[in-house]
């Protein structure tokens, strides 16, 4: 597990290509100074498994779920990505529960700064707006950063000096991808109401089921 406080950036030093995979040597500076064969390393905010070690480079191999919902296989050698390890069971909880399970892609459509704070508004795909609400909290290539506003099918964030200085943020224009992934708690949330045990698929949900689960009382049914 991750917290999107993203360690530092490392750049892409070495990219082969495969079929249906990718294996990337990153320089990652202070990240691998205490990492071993095995670790998971959030890569652009994407859990990674490190398969070999030349410090200060590691290797990880990308494998074709990961290349199809990520921006990943779009990396060029010389890219700068941010890194961070996972988190130790007596850190700080400084973001949020981040997983590295990226939800889908994103696109900057616009960034302009405001104050000595950057604002960024992203296009998404409309299926994961239901994920994202105001001031919930976004994982945005690894950074955890709070929903300012929602619309439709976009959302937007405001980016700290600090956040904006330290990680890839900075060096990202409009019509950038960036990978996304929302709040884990409003997905679980989604999936135990909804779902239907004699069906084994998701289920509607009704003011009947909130009942049956405890989430509401006979008296609001009879006013809903």
């Amino acid at each position: 597990m991750f917290t999107g406080i993203v360690e530092t950036t490392g750049k892409v030093t070495r990219i082969d290509r495969l079929s249906e995979s990718v294996r990337l040597s990153i320089a990652a500076g202070r990240v691998s100074e205490d990492v071993s064969l095995g670790d998971s390393i959030a890569v652009n905010g994407v859990c990674l498994t490190v398969v070999s070690i030349d410090a200060p480079e590691l290797v990880f191999d990308a494998v074709y779920e990961t290349l199809r919902r990520t921006t990943l296989g779009a990396l060029s050698v010389g890219d700068v990505i941010n890194l961070e390890r996972a988190m130790v069971a007596n850190g700080r909880f400084g973001g949020h529960i981040v997983q590295g399970h990226v939800d889908g892609v994103g696109r900057i459509s616009s960034m302009r700064p405001v104050g000595n704070a950057w604002q960024v508004h992203v296009d998404v795909d409309t299926n994961l707006m239901r994920y994202i609400v105001e001031k919930g909290s976004i994982c945005i290539d690894g950074i955890s950063l709070t929903v300012a506003d929602t619309g439709h099918s976009s959302f937007s964030v405001s980016v700290i000096p600090h956040t904006w200085d330290n990680t890839t943020l900075s060096s990202r224009r409009a019509g950038d991808s960036l990978n996304i992934e929302c709040d884990i708690i409003g997905k679980y949330i989604e999936r135990l109401m909804g779902f239907s045990t004699s069906t084994n698929v998701a289920a509607p949900v009704s003011m009947d089921m909130l009942v049956r689960n405890g989430f509401a009382t006979e008296v609001a049914t009879e006013a809903w």
